[in-house]
Parts: structure tokens; sequence; C-alpha cells
């Protein structure tokens, strides 16, 4: 009777070991699935000899927002994706795309050309930490409800020289456009709207 006692006594053991065994790996995995990087904060490169690459095409930050845009009954998408090796000579990928997953337009910005909507007097004069703050705070920011505008053009606007008639007609003809403002190169200022007749999107200041 001992014998079977000890027997079973150690299967139980043993069985109980197994299971926190499992536990601790099972929580070890749900803590490590669930940590990330804040995306406010300034990346911060591989130490060197690092295992870990970086190229034009490793993501150091993504902001994103959904509003009406190409349709006044459904919201698109709204994606700003920081992407390079470092933050001031990364590349801002901006990204819209309708609620059924189409892709509306897909432009590419110089991470600087997020400075110019900061509070940053001259970027030039600052230390590279804070204008890699102050690209990152711009991130945050890009999507701001203010920068949303119906209509996309405004009653007595004057159209652009490099807007065609035909672009223009539509925009004007149809006051439900909504109209993104956002920075451009050299810090100049854009307007995105959705043509609905044309069907695209199109950029009607710059």
């Amino acid at each position: 009777m001992k014998t079977k006692y000890f027997r079973l006594s150690a299967q139980v053991l043993l069985a109980a070991g197994l299971t926190l065994q499992l536990a601790s790996c099972v929580s070890t995995e749900r803590e490590v699935s669930s940590s990330s990087t804040d995306p406010r904060s300034t990346y911060t490169p591989p130490p060197a000899g690092s295992r870990v690459r970086v190229s034009g095409k490793t993501v150091l930050n993504t902001v994103s927002a959904t509003h009406s845009f190409s349709d006044p009954a459904t919201r698109d998408n709204f994606i700003l994706q920081l992407r390079g090796p470092r933050v001031l000579t990364a590349q801002a990928h901006l990204i819209v795309t309708s609620s059924t997953g189409d892709t509306l337009r897909h432009e590419v910005l110089p991470a600087r050309a997020l400075l110019s909507h900061t509070d940053i007097a001259d970027p030039q004069s600052a230390s590279v930490r804070e204008q890699e703050i102050a690209i990152l705070q711009g991130m945050n920011n890009f999507f701001a409800d203010t920068h949303f505008m119906q209509p996309a053009i405004p009653p007595g606007t004057e159209q652009p020289a490099e807007v065609d008639a035909k672009t223009w007609s539509a925009l004007r003809e149809d006051p439900t456009t909504v109209g993104f403002d956002y920075p451009g190169a050299g810090g100049s200022e854009r307007r995105m709207a959705y043509a609905r007749k044309l069907r695209k999107a199109v950029v009607i200041s710059q």
C-alpha cells in the first residue's frame, strides 16, 4: 500500500509541476505579446553588433485616424507611417484607404516636413533629440479634427493654377467634399480632397 501511495503522490507532484510550468509559459507569452513600444517615444537604433537590422523599410512609428472623406455615409482610414533607419532622415507615408480597403491615395513626405507644424521656432538650431521629438509629436497631431474642413473649397476661392478645370468643377459642384490640410515638402501647405464625380483623391493646394 505504501509503495502505491508514494507512486500516486509522485504522479500528482509531477502533474502539478507540469501545470505550473505550462501556466508560467502562457503568462510569459502573454506578457511578451502585450508589451509594445510607446509610439510617442523616440526611436532608438539598436546597439552596434545587434542582429536587428534597420533600413528604409523599417517602421519607426504609425498613427491613424478615421474620418469622412470619399463618402459621407462612411469613414475612411487615414494612416501616417514613418519608415527609415532614423527619425530625421525617414520618409512619412501618408496612406488613405476607403472603408472597403481601396487605396485612395499614397503620398510620401520627408519626415522633416512635420517640423513645420510644431512649436520649434528654429528647427535648424534645435538638437537632434528635440527635432525627433517634434516630428513624433507632429505625427500625433497630423490628423487633428481642425485639419479637416467641409466644404473643401469655400465659396469665393479662386482656382489654383495647378488644378485643371475639370477637377475644380467636380469639387465646386459638390458642397459635401471634405478637405484635409497637411504639410508638404519645404514647409508648403497642401489640401487634399476627394472628387466623387471623378472617383479620385486630388491635391488642390500646395
